[in-house]
């Protein structure tokens, strides 16, 4: 009983592991345009940078906090 009950606990574990997602959010700079913009990945080319701590959890946060960083208001 033991043996089922700890296989069920680790499969039901695996199985919400698989499906969990953990979406962030990046305000990026691109260093030729000097514009900022929302992603979803983490940027990885040279021209775009996250600016300040710009990783969010959700889009809604992520486009309140670029109305607040000055370098993209400017």
């Amino acid at each position: 009983m033991k043996k089922l009950l700890l296989s069920a606990a680790v499969a039901a574990f695996a199985t919400t592991s698989a499906f969990a997602q953990t979406n962030e959010y990046y305000v990026v700079r691109n260093s030729t345009t000097k514009k900022c913009t929302i992603v979803d990945t983490k940027p990885t080319t040279t021209t775009t940078t996250v600016v300040d701590n710009g990783i969010f959890k959700t889009r809604t946060e992520a486009e309140t906090g670029m109305k607040t960083m000055k370098v993209c208001s400017d």
